[in-house]
């Protein structure tokens, strides 16, 4: 399946949120995530399908200042 994460074109064999994380070897924590411009909260990731031609957005918490 076809989809774009960060604005980047990805193809996946993923069909939910979790299985993606795995495969991009997301961290378990700091991580929040949405798509098509809606939040996907981290308990709904095994249960939330992806479909063809999804917009993912993947925001990563850092420390600094």
């Amino acid at each position: 399946m076809n989809i774009t994460v960060n604005n980047k074109p990805t193809a996946t064999e993923a069909t939910t949120v979790a299985q993606l994380a795995d495969a991009l070897a997301l961290p378990t924590v700091g991580v929040a995530l949405a798509i098509n411009n809606k939040m996907v909260p981290r308990t709904e990731w095994s249960s939330k399908t992806l479909c063809e031609g999804d917009a993912v957005v993947i925001i990563k918490a850092v420390c600094g200042g």
